[in-house]
């Protein structure tokens, strides 16, 4: 298959070492792309989950297609999320071409495109917007924040604050939660004048513009998931669009993936010993 070469990817919400990950799909996207920056947007790896020791070697496989990529010259950014928020310990750690960061700003020809996960609006989307409109520092200390309340949550045996518990099952109280994520994500974008706002989290691919009183607009974007809706952001050609795997991968595009590899298993240590053993 000929790889397609694209200035920028971006993907979120992977939850490698959960049942509901589509790994086996995104191997297939992966290796039919040579992009030249791979934004790695949060909840890559689904740290949260890994006590169940669940990390059969299609997941593997999907980190393996991401470090081909770094060898062959791409620069990744591992965004870092809720389920993956142990790494935020390691934020602004670089190896090679490989950056683990809370956020990340990209000075794109058609303007700046303000990068990070979204999980802070979780528990300051009503009461601390203004700290966020403080721009960088303001993002970080959100950050901060949100650790901090997941500790105390944790604490008190009411686990970490997620989607799960923010949105209720009734439609009703998803799109409201949506819009209003959308709408602070943006309002926030328009203040510190970045000309995108791109996130993840709540697995709801998007491209939409917003415009404030002056008329200035700023394009919010979502790359979606790859549990439910197997969708990625590419910019290409000073164009931003959704891909979708479901309608523009056909089945005979499939890799042949042994049903023996689909029951393999990783655990968290035989994970990190297959990253050492692999650089």
């Amino acid at each position: 298959m000929k790889k397609r070469s694209i200035d920028v990817i971006v993907l979120s919400d992977v939850h490698l070492g959960t049942y509901g990950s589509r790994a086996f799909e995104l191997v297939n996207y992966l290796e039919s792309i040579s992009p030249k920056i791979l934004v790695l947007n949060g909840d890559i790896i689904d740290i949260w989950q890994f006590s169940k020791h669940y990390f059969p070697e299609s997941h593997m496989r999907v980190v393996k297609a991401i470090m081909s990529l770094l060898t062959e010259g791409t620069v990744v950014y591992y965004v870092t999320g809720n389920h993956d928020e142990m790494l935020r310990k390691f934020k602004g750690l670089q190896l090679g071409n490989f950056h683990i960061v809370n956020k990340v700003v990209l000075p794109l020809p058609t303007g700046k495109a303000w990068i990070f996960h979204g999980d802070v609006f979780d528990t300051t989307m009503k009461h601390s917007k203004w700290l966020a409109k403080l721009g960088g520092k303001g993002y970080d200390l959100l950050i901060i924040l949100n650790t901090f309340i997941n500790w105390i949550s944790l604490k008190l045996g009411r686990g970490r604050v997620s989607l799960s518990k923010k949105v209720k099952d009734s439609v009703k109280g998803i799109i409201k939660y949506v819009n209003d994520f959308e709408g602070t994500a943006a309002d926030i974008a328009l203040e510190n004048k970045y000309t995108y706002v791109i996130c993840g989290h709540i697995h709801q691919p998007k491209i939409r513009e917003f415009s404030n009183e002056r008329g200035d607009k700023v394009t919010y974007l979502n790359s979606g998931d790859w549990v439910e809706n197997m969708t990625s952001l590419e910019y290409n050609g000073n164009t931003w669009r959704l891909f979708d795997y479901q309608t523009e991968y056909s089945a005979d595009q499939k890799l042949p993936i042994s049903e023996k590899s689909l029951v393999e298993s990783y655990s968290y240590s035989d994970l990190l010993n297959e990253l050492i053993n692999s650089n």
